[in-house]
């Protein structure tokens, strides 16, 4: 190789090479560097290794290291890594596994002709041997990110899938990936392996900073290995290995949490499953996933229409509408009035057509149901019909309803004043029965005001349900900020608390871009109320928690061995109430006015916030947008730096969080009938 540069210690230098004037030069060195590499032994290999590493992050498409022949380089690394132990701990050449293995899967993620180049150059073998557990769990992470993007191509596909045990071990791996992480590393900050410690932080961050990073990694682990199986779930042949009970009953619970919000993970995969009819009848038979997926359906997750895909093709299904029939009607009458979730339109619609044609099919196919599931599907085909007939009545017509059913609310609203929470919930389904199906806005403030009755009556079921139809009503989409409130603190009273934690955080953002012009002289605090309940369920669904309990590091009732704050919490009934125990009622909607219980918390600021969630559970910014990288090539840049409290990027700069928790104030929801009667477009 030429010379290296006077000032450089490393004889045939390849950073001085790549400084080669001489585009012949340049590469015939360049070639001969990747052919003689792996052979070498000399000190300090892992610094062009990384640099390597670097440019296949930064330039991934660029073919010149392809055509000279880095992925037979890279793949006789790892090989030298895995036979070659006194070799693998000389210098630190325990790097170099990792860096190939990374290099290997960031030349792939785009370009299917380096994909078929790759695997020519038998970068699959060794692969797997990473994939196994032969070194660490970090070289398996980015071994299955590397398996994953080859098979995501049609000509490469075949060839992965010809080592049978790669689906075995991506199952495997998927289950006890979260544990694995913790248990080797996360949970015993002492017997930490420095090299792991440098490949999380970069050498930027202590201990906190590895334990965060540490959670984001084991999220992508399962979630790149979700990601592989479902490239073999769209081959039929496969399903019967994937279809595994005590597998699909994981899946919904499998998400990727904050830290990898961008990826679909067991929603994803049980979309692609359901998709195929070998695939239908194993998710059927687990009512714990049709629970699961009615839940996502009915949440803030990014990928509940995934959830009501599932449903609706299971209820497509003549072999397995019977088995779902009684549990997926509820949820999806809810959504009914749905209109669009980012791209996919209609799905209101969609839930409508699929409902008619069950209630259609019922008396030549044999389908069962429930006698209520029938009256809730009729209700709802009934409720289409009265949207009809209003179409054609005279607009005074529809002036007398909307103020019939005004009367009624405010009637309702006395009766909550004064205690009558199950005669308010009375009045506000009369007031329901009464307002035009057009009348958009007021139906959401009479679905929201019902909801808190529920609350307030312990009915949490109930309450999610009215407080997802005002969400659906809304415009846009699930930002009603009150609904949003009240249905997290349903989904807390039944445990469910991803659900519940997502709602919460989307009210926070909610309540932060409020145009009240009173909010903006409030103090720049969290709401009290909101931030208890968000710090509690970031406990109960953080990642580690079950491999944290099952591993002795945390007690049942609270996270790190600590015991849980839930004396402070207020339950749901208490959360937004007045001093006389009753929420104080104005003419559109309940109030959010709750008094502070300064004498058992004091509250952090969002600085110091910032840093005790974000250890627990490594926050990154939330984009409630349902704009998303395909399933199929999900990736991320897994190894950029952090930097500053995630807490910070979870919501909006700290400068906009207005105290919305003694903001005296009413939601502006009046009604103006004549933009609602012309607006057919929402209606259709």
């Amino acid at each position: 190789m030429d010379k290296a540069s006077p000032d450089c210690p490393y004889p045939g230098c390849f950073f001085c090479v790549m400084k080669e004037a001489n585009p012949g030069k340049r590469r015939a060195s360049i070639l001969k560097f990747f052919r003689e590499l792996p052979s070498q032994d000399d000190d300090g290999q892992v610094l062009p290794i990384s640099g390597l590493w670097n440019t296949a992050m930064a330039h991934p498409n660029d073919p010149e290291f392809i055509e000279l022949g880095i992925f037979e380089s890279m793949a006789a690394l790892i090989w030298k890594g895995l036979k070659n132990r006194r070799w693998l701990s000389h210098d630190q050449n325990i790097y170099i596994p990792y860096y190939a293995a990374h290099i290997i899967g960031s030349y792939t993620m785009n370009m299917e002709e380096f994909a078929e180049t790759a695997v020519h150059a038998g970068v699959v073998p060794p692969l797997v041997e990473l994939l196994r557990g032969r070194l660490t769990w970090v070289e398996q992470r980015v071994a299955v990110r590397a398996i994953g993007h080859l098979a995501t191509y049609p000509s490469t596909f075949s060839i992965v899938a010809s080592h049978g045990e790669i689906l075995e071990l991506a199952i495997q791996l998927a289950m006890s990936s979260l544990e694995i992480v913790y248990s080797h590393f996360y949970q015993y900050v002492d017997r930490r392996l420095s090299y792991h410690c440098d490949l999380l932080t970069r050498g930027m961050g202590g201990v906190e900073m590895e334990s965060r990073k540490a959670e984001e990694w084991a999220s992508q682990l399962q979630c790149w290995s979700l990601q592989l199986i479902n490239c073999f779930a769209f081959k039929p042949e496969f399903l019967s290995t994937i279809c595994k009970s005590e597998f699909l009953i994981k899946l919904p619970g499998m998400w990727g949490g904050l830290v990898n919000e961008n990826s679909p993970a067991g929603i994803g995969l049980l979309r692609t499953i359901c998709h195929h009819k070998l695939g239908r009848g194993p998710v059927a038979s687990c009512p714990g996933i049709i629970e699961a997926l009615c839940n996502i359906a009915r949440s803030s997750d990014d990928w509940q229409y995934m959830a009501i895909d599932c449903l609706l093709w299971l209820l497509q299904d003549p072999s397995t509408c019977h088995k779902v029939i009684d549990k997926a009607v509820p949820t999806l009458v809810d959504l009914a009035e749905i209109s669009t979730l980012g791209d996919h339109k209609k799905l209101g619609d969609s839930i409508v057509n699929v409902l008619q044609e069950f209630i259609q099919s019922q008396g030549t196919s044999g389908r069962s149901s429930t006698n209520r599931t029938k009256e809730e599907i009729e209700e709802l085909l009934d409720s289409k019909e009265r949207l009809k007939w209003e179409k054609s009545m005279p607009k005074e017509d529809l002036h007398i309803k909307q103020a019939a059913a005004l009367v009624v609310k405010l009637e309702g609203n006395s009766l909550f004043s004064a205690g009558n929470i199950a005669g308010a919930a009375s009045k506000y389904s009369e007031a329901l029965e009464l307002c035009p199906m057009r009348s958009k806005k007021e139906r959401v403030v009479l679905y929201s005001n019902r909801a808190q009755c529920h609350l307030l009556l312990q009915q949490p079921l109930a309450a999610i349900s009215d407080a997802t139809r005002a969400l659906c009503l809304h415009n846009p989409v699930n930002r009603h900020a009150k609904s949003l409130w009240r249905r997290a603190q349903a989904y807390d009273m039944i445990g469910l608390a991803k659900e519940s934690l997502l709602d919460a955080i989307l009210f926070i953002n909610e309540c932060s871009q409020s145009s009240d012009p009173d909010l903006s002289m409030r103090q720049n605090k969290v709401p009290d109320y909101a931030e208890r309940l968000v710090k509690k369920q970031m406990r109960a669904a953080w990642l580690f928690r079950e491999a944290a309990i099952k591993h002795g590091g945390v007690r049942c009732e609270g996270e790190y061995g600590q015991e849980s704050d839930d004396s402070e919490w207020e339950t749901a009934s208490e959360s937004d109430i007045g001093d006389d125990g009753r929420e104080v009622m104005g003419d559109e909607d309940f109030e959010w006015k709750n008094e502070e219980k300064k004498d058992k918390y004091e509250k952090p600021s969002v600085k110091d916030l910032g840093f005790q969630m974000g250890s627990e559970v490594g926050i990154q910014s939330i984009d409630q947008s349902t704009s998303k990288t395909p399933y199929l090539k999900v990736d991320s840049r897994a190894d950029q730096e952090v930097n500053g409290p995630l807490w910070n990027k979870l919501l909006v700069p700290p400068a906009k969080l207005v105290g919305i928790l003694n903001a005296d104030t009413q939601e502006k929801e009046e009604e103006e009938d004549e933009e609602e009667e012309e607006d057919d477009d929402d209606d259709e």
